[in-house]
């Protein structure tokens, strides 16, 4: 299988850098003015007993799942932000949707890998207490959301392709 490498304009490679960018600065400064803040008291109720939030040092992956294998979450996780970043970057990303959705991705997986280089562990902090939910972070959710619209992304190509079979 071959890829088509297209050359963006160079309004392209910036949007795709200031929400990478974007996402790791909201990150980074939520997580800073949770460790300074919020640290010490532990859990601060939002809406008690709906969310809340609470400090967490998460030394796994979700759910706090595989704490001793640090390494391979820092090493599956630089696979993934390179070849995303290379996905977004060599031009093979056409749709806008897709490509917000990439950059999403990779901005929370940089996040999270800022944290387990720097500090062993990952600063989680929003607790949906209602649902007993794990405890996590802006990155987490810039992953999370960008996977949900990289799904949205696909569904509605699949619908459009089939609508173009169909008309044909």
């Amino acid at each position: 299988m071959m890829f088509k490498i297209k050359k963006k304009r160079p309004i392209d490679y910036i949007l795709y850098s200031v929400v990478i960018i974007a996402g790791v600065v909201i990150d980074q400064l939520s997580k800073w003015l949770c460790v300074e803040f919020l640290k010490p008291k532990g859990s601060v109720p939002i809406i008690k007993d709906v969310i809340h939030l609470t400090y967490v040092e998460n030394r796994g992956m979700a759910f706090g799942l595989m704490a001793d294998a640090r390494w391979v979450f820092m090493v599956t996780s630089v696979i993934m932000i390179v070849a995303m970043g290379l996905y977004l970057y060599l031009g093979m990303c056409e749709n806008k949707l897709y490509w917000i959705s990439v950059a999403m991705v990779v901005s929370g997986g940089i996040g999270n890998m800022i944290d387990r280089v720097a500090l062993g562990y990952v600063v989680d902090f929003i607790d949906f207490t209602l649902i007993d939910f794990a405890v996590f972070n802006g990155a987490d959710s810039f992953v999370c959301i960008g996977a949900g619209m990289l799904v949205l992304a696909l569904v509605l190509d699949i619908v459009k392709e089939a609508k173009e079979k169909k008309s044909e």
